[in-house]
C-alpha cells in the first residue's frame, strides 16, 4: 500500500533551502508519529512529495494510518494511490478504465498525466487519450478542465503507472517545530483550546500554562484539553504543561482591586505569571484565545493595557473571529465536547467591568496587590512533561482499579466521542456496553444502578483512569477502568 503525500502549498513557494529544511523536518516527523503508534511503514523523500509506503503487517491498521497522517502539520492531502507496469497507451487506459468508469457517471472529470521517460506519447497525447475513451464509455459524464468534479491523476514513469483512488483533505499548516516555541495560556474553554491548536498547525511548538482556579475537577479536565491536543496534532515533540495555583493571587484581587477594575488586573497578573514561566522555558511569545468585543476585559482599550504588563510578543489567533466560527473549528478538532462540560472559572466577577481602563488607575489598583504572591506562584509551579499526564494515570492504579477481564454482569461504559465509537465499536460478547461519552458522564453517572460494577473504557486509557478518579473523589465507588 502506497500514499502520495503532498506538501502544504505554502511549503512549495518557498526558497530550495527553506523547502528542504521544511520537508526534512515534516519526514522526521511522521516517522516519529508513526513509531509512537508502532506502526511500521516506510517514508520516502521527493522534491515536491513524500512517499509513505505502508507494510504489510500494518495493512490491517490502515484506517489508523490514513487518521495519523491527516493529524500532521504540514502535510496538505494524501493520495491512495496504485503502482503497476503499462506496455503502451491503451493499457494505461482499460488499467484507467478499471478503476475509474464506475464512478464517473454523472460527473465533469479531467485527466492530467505527468510524465517521465522515453515514450511515444506526451502528457497532453495521453490525458486526451484517456480522457476521450472513457467519456466514450460513459456518456453522463462531461470532460471539464477547469473546475471538474473529479480529477484523475496518473504519473507515468518509464514504464511505471502510478494513480490515485482516492484524494485525502489532511491538517496543511507548517510541520514542526518550523516556527519558535510559544506558551499557551489554556483554560479548557472554546477560545484557548481553539487558539492552541491554530499555533500547532503554524508549526509552533506549543507548551501549556494552566493558572488553576477550580480545584481538582478544574485541573483534570484541562490536562484532559491539554494532553488530547498534544497527543492528537504534536505528539512528534516533547512539550511542558505548567500549572500554577492562582487561588491566592485572585483572593488579594477580590479583597483589595475595585471591583470595575478586577478583570483587567486579573489578565495582567496572568500574562506577567506566564511571562516569568516563558523566561524559565526561553519562550519570547504568549497565546491567548482573547477576541476583541467578547467580554469586557477584551475591548481594544483593555487589550492594549494588558499588553503593557509583558515585554513578550502575546499572540491573539482569534482576534476577529465570530464565536459561533471559534465553536465550528473546536468541533472540527476535537474540543468542543471538553469545553462544553468545562466549569467557567473566571476567578473574579465585577458588578460593572470596565470597558476603557486607564493604565494609571489599574497601576494604582495592582500595587494594593502584596507583589510577593505572583512570584511565590511562579516558584510553586509544576513544570512537567505533557507525557506525565499519562504516567500520572499509571500512578492512579493505586486509587483507581484496572482490569484486563470483566466478571459475570459487569457493565462497560465505553467512554469515547461518538464519532471514536463509530469508527472503533467495542464489541463484547458477555458483557453490555454503554455508551456514554466522557462530557456526559459526570451528569449521567448519578442514575446508574449503584449495586452495578462499571468499567470505564477508552483507546488508550488516559481519559478513562482520569474520569475514574473524579468519579472516586466525588463518592461513586462503583466505578473501575477496563484495560482489555
Amino acid at each position: 500500500m502506497k500514499f502520495i503525500i503532498k506538501l502544504h502549498p505554502e511549503i512549495l513557494i518557498k526558497s530550495k533551502a527553506v523547502r528542504k529544511r521544511f520537508t526534512r523536518l515534516l519526514e522526521g516527523n511522521i516517522r516519529l508519529v508513526f513509531k509512537r503508534n508502532e506502526l511500521s511503514v516506510e517514508v520516502r523523500h521527493s522534491w515536491d512529495k513524500l512517499v509513505l509506503l505502508v507494510n504489510p503487517k500494518a495493512i490491517e491498521r490502515l484506517d489508523e494510518v490514513i487518521a495519523l497522517l491527516q493529524r500532521i502539520p504540514g502535510i496538505d492531502q494524501i493520495l491512495d494511490v496504485q503502482e503497476s507496469q503499462f506496455t503502451d497507451l491503451e493499457d494505461i487506459y482499460q488499467q484507467v478504465k478499471g478503476i475509474w468508469q464506475d464512478k464517473l457517471a454523472g460527473l465533469r472529470f479531467a485527466v492530467k498525466v505527468k510524465r517521465r521517460g522515453q515514450h511515444n506519447f506526451s502528457s497532453l497525447e495521453a490525458a486526451a487519450y484517456i480522457g476521450g475513451r472513457l467519456k466514450e464509455h460513459c456518456a453522463s459524464s462531461q470532460i471539464k478542465l477547469k473546475n471538474p468534479d473529479i480529477t484523475i491523476d496518473l504519473d507515468i514513469t518509464d514504464n511505471t503507472l502510478i494513480f490515485n483512488h482516492q484524494r485525502i483533505k489532511c491538517l496543511g499548516g507548517m510541520p514542526l517545530p518550523s516556527q519558535e516555541d510559544v506558551l499557551s495560556l489554556i483554560s479548557g474553554g472554546f477560545d484557548s483550546g481553539v487558539a492552541s491548536y491554530q499555533l500547532i498547525r503554524r508549526g509552533a511548538r506549543t507548551h501549556f500554562c494552566f493558572f488553576n482556579l477550580g480545584g481538582r475537577e478544574h485541573e483534570i479536565g484541562v490536562k484532559q484539553v491539554s494532553y488530547y491536543l498534544w497527543q492528537r496534532y504534536s505528539e512528534s515533540h516533547k512539550v511542558k504543561f505548567v500549572m500554577l495555583d492562582f487561588s491566592k493571587v485572585v483572593n488579594e484581587i477580590v479583597e483589595k482591586v475595585d471591583n470595575n477594575q478586577m478583570g483587567v488586573v486579573l489578565k495582567r497578573m496572568m500574562v506577567r505569571a506566564a511571562s516569568m514561566v516563558a523566561d524559565k522555558l526561553n519562550i519570547n511569545a504568549l497565546v491567548t484565545g482573547e477576541c476583541i468585543g467578547q467580554v469586557a476585559s477584551q475591548t481594544i482599550s483593555n487589550l492594549q493595557i494588558i499588553d503593557q504588563a509583558t515585554d513578550k510578543l502575546i499572540i491573539r489567533p482569534l482576534v476577529c473571529m465570530d464565536k459561533s466560527d471559534i465553536i465550528n473549528i473546536a468541533r472540527q478538532i476535537g474540543t468542543e465536547d471538553f469545553a462544553r462540560v468545562m466549569p467557567e472559572y473566571c476567578g473574579v466577577v465585577s458588578r460593572k467591568p470596565t470597558v476603557k481602563a486607564l493604565l494609571s488607575t489599574i497601576v494604582n489598583e495592582e500595587a494594593k496587590i502584596d507583589g510577593n504572591l505572583l512570584k511565590l506562584a511562579v516558584e510553586e509551579a509544576n513544570f512537567n512533561d505533557i507525557r506525565s499526564i499519562l504516567d500520572e494515570t499509571q500512578q492512579l492504579i493505586k486509587t483507581v482499579n484496572n482490569t484486563q477481564t470483566l466478571p459475570d454482569g459487569a457493565v462497560v461504559i465505553d467512554i469515547r466521542s461518538f464519532d471514536e465509537q463509530e469508527a472503533k465499536p467495542l464489541v463484547l460478547k458477555n458483557n453490555e456496553v454503554k455508551h456514554i461519552p466522557f462530557f456526559k458522564l459526570a451528569n449521567q453517572v448519578r442514575v446508574l444502578d449503584a449495586k452495578t460494577e462499571y468499567f470505564l473504557y477508552c483507546e488508550k486509557g488516559v481519559m478513562s483512569q482520569l474520569q475514574a478518579l473524579l468519579l472516586l473523589e466525588q463518592g461513586h465507588s462503583n466505578v473501575q477502568v477496563y484495560r482489555p
